[in-house]
């Protein structure tokens, strides 16, 4: 094994939620390891900003405007990148309630959007990698969440617990076809989603978040995005149904 197990020249990858945050650092670490990136996302103007980081570093990019909610549109911007190898499925949202403040609404968009718009990409990429043959990786993003249980976060730990499920099994029914299926479950990671409060606060949360690690920090896009980098090339050919937790050592379970 050398580090040439890390090449992706020749490679494409398709990437949701890469207008920011982990999404795009996995767009531009896929790319500066050679791979040709199609970066999916609502946001427009976070797409282009991407697109230019990859391209000004010397990389190939494409954008996707896509809501990922939306199967046929998933369905349509799959196609439209034609012959894909990896998925990095990190779009998500973030909704803070009490189980018993919770809507049916908060649930279903919440839902939609971390374990639906999960589930359509993978089902889109891996129905293409079937039909031509072709081994592949599919990455999905669950989240420190699914390990412990914390106030508030019912939506978005129900979805991303589904991910983690929806990965195990998946990865059992698409390794006959050479197709593996991995999740990374980042801890408190410093993205515009988790940036939700004012400066002083923010600083406490983060601050608190730094001290349950081991580490004594909080994590950063880039962490997750070379965990990423991992499951997608051939260094973790023999690693399908894991949950790789970049998360500092705040969670550690068997």
């Amino acid at each position: 094994m050398s580090l040439t197990a890390y090449d992706l020249t020749g490679r494409s990858a398709f990437v949701t939620g890469a207008a920011g945050g982990i999404g795009r650092a996995c767009a531009v670490l896929l790319a500066a390891a050679g791979a040709t990136v199609h970066c999916a996302d609502l946001d427009e103007t976070g797409l282009l900003e991407t697109r230019e980081l990859i391209t000004g570093a010397g990389g190939a990019a494409r954008i996707h405007v896509l809501d990922v909610t939306d199967r046929g549109r998933v369905g349509a911007a799959v196609a439209a990148a034609g012959d894909l190898d990896i998925l990095a499925a990190v779009a998500g949202i973030m909704h803070t309630s009490t189980v018993l403040e919770t809507s049916d609404e908060d649930l279903d968009r919440v839902l939609a959007v971390n374990f639906k718009g999960v589930l359509y990409a993978c089902q889109e990429v891996a129905r293409s990698l079937i039909a031509r043959g072709a081994p592949g990786s599919l990455i999905t993003m669950a989240s420190g969440a699914v390990d412990s249980a914390g106030p508030g976060l019912l939506c978005y730990s129900a979805a991303k617990a589904a991910v983690v499920q929806l990965t195990k099994t998946l990865a059992t029914e698409l390794g006959p076809h050479a197709i593996r299926v991995n999740a990374v479950a980042p801890g408190w990671i410093r993205t515009p989603m988790t940036a939700r409060h004012d400066a002083d606060r923010q600083h406490r949360v983060e601050a608190t978040m730094a001290r349950i690690s081991p580490l004594g920090r909080v994590g950063e896009p880039e962490d997750v995005a070379h965990t990423v980098l991992h499951l997608a090339s051939d260094a973790s050919a023999f690693m399908t149904g894991q949950i790789l937790r970049p998360n500092g050592g705040a969670a550690m379970p068997w």
